[in-house]
């Protein structure tokens, strides 16, 4: 299946009903975003997004603090859905769209293998789901964990 149209979905479907998306992601790089703003007319659907690579990041650009990650860790499902929401709230957007993993060569420091990566969306539905691609290939993972992520905002939007 092909990113860009996967994303031409996401931006009809999210057009159509004036809903606006808003993105927090880490190891994907801004590749999440990227494939939304690929979309001829993305002003009408992406309000905006960031990388949020560091703990700085994550706590300047999400508003999370250390109080917020106690008894959580980045690269989780929980993380991923408190970006998400997070990234929701702070931007006004109806959804929010987050990744957060492990792009390679190697593993991150929690443990993760190179490839693992969790995704989320908050709104009107909420989903979270764990990709293992069990390559070191960052760019690839990269690639994949976008595309993943623009899967599972489409999955959500059509429930």
């Amino acid at each position: 299946m092909s990113a860009a149209l996967a994303a031409a979905r996401v931006g009809a479907l999210l057009a159509a009903r004036g809903e606006r998306v808003a993105v927090a992601e880490s190891s994907a790089g801004g590749l999440v975003s990227a494939r939304l703003l690929a979309v001829p007319g993305a002003s009408a659907f992406f309000l905006g997004g960031g990388v949020v690579y560091t703990a700085a990041a994550r706590q300047g650009l999400l508003g999370i603090s250390p109080e917020d990650m106690a008894g959580m860790r980045p690269s989780t499902e929980a993380y991923a859905a408190l970006m998400a929401e997070r990234v929701r709230a702070r931007l006004g957007a109806d959804w929010g769209v987050a990744e957060t993993g492990a792009a390679g060569p190697s593993g991150n420091r929690y443990g993760d293998a190179a490839g693992h990566a969790c995704l989320a969306v908050a709104g009107p539905v909420a989903l979270v789901r764990t990709v293992e691609t069990g390559s070191g290939d960052r760019g690839a993972n990269m690639e994949a964990f976008a595309e993943a992520a623009v899967l599972l905002l489409e999955s959500a939007l059509s429930r």
